[in-house]
């Protein structure tokens, strides 16, 4: 199969061998990456800290100290690379599918990765999970910017790289299929879900080559809950949905009242914060959950849970709104472990057997659902972490009981939205766009065309006599990449046939047919050229936006040697979003 029978498989919004091969390749490329920065994290714990999350056993100056020369650090990664391209993790995926197919600019990861490995190496409360979903989404979008592929696919191929990312750095494949589905694309079809399975099946797989068959949070092991404790669940969840309304409007708070403070003082202040905490309670420095594991494993003291608790829950918000380029789900989760061991302190007398594993999954499910408004992927996490079906209904007592407290009570959204809103970013589109979006061009172009160049216009008449059924172009000018529309059309007082011309928009044979609707809306009427543009030298700037009108393309140098492929017609954009569908 040659690359351009690719692309026109792949236009089409239908699940196919090959839609299915790019998405693992996607996934792969995403895993590579992820466990490259899972390492590199890996590296900087046992040179600077002698061990993985080695907090407790570091000198109190290396951890008073450490955070601030990491936020230092960032800050100088960032003016390297612009301030402009400091916009990173999750929120800023989201925005970027939406608007611009999930294209991310290399330099926005570059910050990603560095940042990420200093922040997540240094005792910052964030997760990884973040700069996973970022670096694994720009990954597999480079395979297929690379490969020219359309840009519906590149959308649906950064979809699978996140899931592969996610799988890679969590082990959890099916949560990490129900994240993207739920959070990131916000959309289920079939002909995304089946790559964006296999992408995460083959994450998964490659992490388990590399670090082996185990997960972070294989620790949580459940016990059954039945009879009236069920009921106590519901408590249990309103109390994680009341403290998870509060941390997200806490952290847009903070995030609102530094806004005009400068990023050096910003990041600078995270550190120092972070490092007078650290210098006097090790236990709160960072996200990982081996901490946590160890923590649970021994014999510890209620006190000592609340206040780390407290620890946690206040250096997660500092960090995240003060811009430390980390992931805010570790942190959540990590929070949510410690807040459903606290909610389980009530009924410490009635067990025989030690349930706090039990109620640390529950109250991790919970928190998660009700931060982030993303109540399937909490259940799938909690599910795939227990590896038991008595898990199902407890944890989701907990997660519709949290999830109904932080929204109808206390009116919380999705702490991504907030911050998507607060960044002036958009996340959304109408539902025209969200059909046109799925559906390349060269699924609908019409191909039956010539290219007339410098004819008169009796001779364009005469042509068009000939061949009724083909469109002509009218290219007044060899030199120049511009055309005309020509056509014959009844007087207005005569029955005699005159010639008609109109201006066409350029657009390549990447763009979806959401763009020939931006182009040809306003006039409603008119006709887009398609180009091959893969054979020349072509700015993709001007291309990747949704709103990059063509009157921009037009005598352009570098469109000169592009080659006319297919037209789309108004008429033809009309008949397509009228066609039937299952």
């Amino acid at each position: 199969m040659s690359l351009q029978s690719l692309r026109h498989i792949l236009s089409v919004p239908s699940t196919s061998i090959q839609s299915c091969l790019i998405g693992l390749f996607g996934g792969l490329m995403a895993a590579v990456v992820v466990v490259i920065f899972k390492g590199l994290i890996g590296l900087w714990h046992y040179f600077m800290l002698g061990g993985m999350a080695n907090y407790s056993e570091s000198s109190d100056w290396s951890r008073l100290t450490l955070p601030i020369f990491a936020a230092f650090a960032i800050f100088v990664v960032a003016r390297f690379t612009g301030f402009k391209h400091y916009r990173m993790g999750i929120p800023f995926v989201i925005h970027r599918l939406k608007t611009y197919y999930g294209h991310i600019p290399i330099l926005n990861s570059i910050n990603q990765f560095v940042g990420g490995v200093l922040a997540l190496g240094s005792g910052f409360v964030v997760g990884k999970e973040g700069p996973t979903v970022h670096l694994a989404a720009a990954a597999s979008h480079y395979l297929g910017r690379w490969l020219h592929l359309p840009f519906n696919s590149l959308r649906i191929l950064a979809g699978c790289g996140i899931a592969g990312g996610i799988a890679a750095a969590f082990n959890t494949p099916f949560a990490a299929i129900i994240f993207v589905m739920e959070v990131v694309l916000r959309e289920y079809k079939v002909h995304i879900f089946m790559p964006v399975m296999l992408a995460a099946a083959v994450g998964s797989m490659v992490t388990r080559a590399v670090f082996g068959d185990v997960t972070e949070l294989g620790f949580l092991s459940f016990q059954p809950i039945a009879g009236l404790e069920l009921l106590y669940l519901i408590v249990f969840g309103m109390c994680i949905g009341a403290i998870a309304a509060m941390f997200n409007s806490q952290l847009m708070q903070l995030m609102r009242l530094f806004r005009r403070v400068g990023m050096f003082y910003r990041l600078l202040l995270a550190g120092a914060i972070t490092g007078v905490f650290g210098y006097f309670f090790p236990e709160a420095l960072g996200a990982e959950f081996i901490n946590i594991e160890k923590l649970l494993d021994s014999d510890y003291d209620f006190s000592f849970i609340f206040y780390l608790f407290i620890a946690k829950f206040v250096l997660a918000m500092i960090a995240i709104a003060l811009g430390i380029p980390g992931g805010i789900i570790g942190a959540v989760m990590v929070i949510g472990i410690l807040l459903g061991v606290i909610l389980l302190e009530p009924l410490r007398g009635f067990y025989d057997t030690n349930m706090t594993n039990t109620y640390a999954l529950l109250g991790l499910a919970g928190f998660l659902a009700s931060v982030l408004h993303a109540p399937m992927a909490a259940l799938s996490a909690s599910m795939e972490l227990a590896a038991d079906s008595h898990a199902i209904l407890p944890a989701i007592i907990v997660i519709v009981s949290a999830f109904l407290t932080s929204k109808q009570v206390f009116n919380n959204s999705s702490i991504f939205i907030q911050q998507l809103e607060y960044q002036n970013l958009s996340y959304t589109t109408s539902p025209i766009r969200d059909l046109l979006q799925q559906t390349g061009v060269l699924s609908v172009m019409n191909t039956d065309f010539k290219v007339l160049q410098a004819e008169q216009d009796e001779a364009l008449k005469r042509h068009l006599l000939d061949v009724k059924n083909t469109i002509i172009l009218h290219q007044p000018n060899a030199a120049e990449q511009v055309y005309k529309w020509v056509n014959l059309d009844y007087g207005l007082h005569t029955n005699e046939q005159q010639l008609s011309s109109q201006d066409v928009h350029l657009l390549t044979q990447q763009h979806t047919m959401a763009d020939v609707h931006d182009a040809l809306q306003d006039r409603r009427q008119g006709a887009v050229v398609i180009l091959d543009t893969t054979v020349s030298n072509v700015d993709e700037r001007q291309y990747m936006s949704i709103h990059a009108l063509p009157e921009s393309l037009l005598q352009t140098d570098k469109l000169a040697s592009s080659r006319v492929v297919g037209v789309i017609t108004w008429n033809m954009l009309h008949s397509y979003l009228l066609r039937r569908q299952h």
